[in-house]
């Protein structure tokens, strides 16, 4: 097992600290670019780097070619994560300009969600109760059937609903309430009847099988009372999804775990058009539901599909259907 890493070791250790610290302080996770400025902390205490002035266009230039990338989305983070770092140098004073002079890679592909209905959704429901007992887990059908309803009915991340505990379901309030998320933000997200009476059935069904439990035990476990892992969940989708037989549209990928939160989103947008709702104005409530910082984050999840043009095509239609009649008339 690799050891934990303790603090930055090179010359540039205190100013990554600072920067890390500073983004922390603004509500950014910043797991990710830690782990990124780790590996370029270790660059240079391995090239012997001991004096700031020696970090150079080309040195920051060799780190990026000693990293391959072969995807321009992780080239580009892996360059954007020392150009915000240095950014915020400068502006510290530190360093008179930035070092990093690469151009960002232009993407030439982009990934189109599979987008669940309510049909494929189902399916994908009824089969995951079909799940078999292994290696000594428990209830394993009925323990996932409710994760994914909540995945699909909530649209919520699925680290956050691995993190669930018992006392973050309000079943008198309808509410779940989500800790300490992306963004070090904590939000109340309501939920319906029927997801009312699964969640209610699934703690039963703990309460059946383990006795009572505290508070903060994990609401999701299948053996020895340990937080299912996302990985995991992710595995056991992809397990299933072939048997799903899904008609897959030209142009999409197979579908992955995270596309159910992309279909809880375009549901969302379609049940407002069909009730004559305004969807522009209820996307800041939809950002503040899915836990974004703003509303442009939440408009990579609303991802065009046919049903969603066809509504649209007809809200179009009733919208200028009188002006085109008077436009007709001699």
């Amino acid at each position: 097992m690799k050891p934990r890493r303790h603090g930055f070791r090179s010359v540039m250790g205190s100013d990554i600290e600072q920067f890390l610290a500073y983004k922390r302080a603004l509500g950014r996770r910043f797991d990710v670019e830690e782990k990124t400025l780790a590996l370029f902390d270790d660059y240079l205490v391995v090239n012997d780097v001991d004096d700031l002035a020696e970090v150079s266009v080309e040195l920051i230039d060799r780190f990026l070619a000693s990293r391959p990338r072969p995807r321009p989305r992780s080239y580009n983070h892996l360059r954007c994560t020392l150009v915000r770092l240095f950014a915020w140098m400068v502006g510290q004073g530190r360093l008179e300009r930035t070092p990093v002079q690469s151009r960002p890679r232009r993407g030439t592909y982009q990934r189109q969600p599979f987008i669940f209905d309510l049909v494929s959704a189902r399916r994908l429901l009824d089969l995951v109760q079909t799940l078999p007992d292994k290696g000594g887990t428990v209830q394993r059908g009925k323990t996932y059937h409710a994760l994914l309803a909540i995945l699909y009915g909530l649209g919520l991340r699925v680290s956050e609903v691995c993190r669930l505990r018992v006392q973050d379901v309000d079943l008198e309030r309808r509410l779940l309430v989500i800790r300490e998320t992306k963004f070090y933000k904590s939000r109340l997200v309501p939920f319906g009847p029927k997801l009312e009476e699964l969640l209610q059935a699934y703690l039963q069904l703990k309460t059946k099988l383990w006795g009572t439990f505290t508070p903060d035990a994990p609401l999701f476990t299948l053996r020895g009372g340990r937080t299912i892992n996302p990985c995991t969940v992710s595995q056991t989708f992809h397990h299933l999804v072939p048997r799903l037989s899904l008609d897959i549209p030209p142009g999409c990928s197979p579908p992955r775990l995270h596309d159910l939160r992309h279909s809880f989103a375009v549901g969302a947008l379609l049940r407002w058009y069909r009730s004559g709702a305004d969807p522009q104005a209820h996307l800041l409530a939809l950002a503040t539901f899915l836990g974004h910082v703003d509303v442009n984050s939440t408009a990579v999840y609303l991802t065009t599909t046919a049903t969603l043009l066809e509504e649209a095509n007809r809200r179009f239609e009733a919208f200028a259907a009188p002006m085109l009649r008077e436009g007709l008339q001699p």
